[in-house]
């Protein structure tokens, strides 16, 4: 259904002539994290920070500032989706794991907001 108002939302888009007025910003309501351990990174340093690793994580999952974690396919990290507003509020937190502080992963992040095609399903 979602998906159905998405796909109609970015098609009247593409159907209807731009006007002057710029959109309104996208506000960002949370930061898609990529953590990736690092491919140099010595396999049993990384097993030695791993179990305190998971505690500081599931200590800020209950914190509220993880919204979701998912486990990459591939076996080389993780993905969050953390309850931030910017990337370096992302970055602060990340900075505080103990496989940012051990130089053993690399972080990417992605703002994200709402779909903000669907706005042309408000207006008249």
């Amino acid at each position: 259904m979602i998906r159905s108002i998405a796909v109609s939302a970015v098609l009247l888009l593409a159907a209807t002539p731009l006007r002057a007025q710029p959109p309104a910003p996208t506000p960002t309501t949370h930061v898609l994290t990529s953590l990736t351990v690092k491919p140099d990174a010595d396999r049993a340093e990384v097993l030695k920070v791993l179990p305190e690793e998971v505690r500081e994580t599931l200590k800020l999952y209950l914190d509220g500032k993880i919204q979701q974690w998912y486990s990459r396919s591939d076996g080389r990290g993780v993905i969050f989706i953390l309850n931030c507003r910017t990337a370096a509020e992302a970055k602060a937190i990340t900075d505080g794991l103990p496989l940012s502080k051990a130089n053993l992963a690399t972080f990417e992040y992605t703002p994200l907001g709402p779909l903000a095609p669907l706005r042309m399903l408000l207006q008249p």
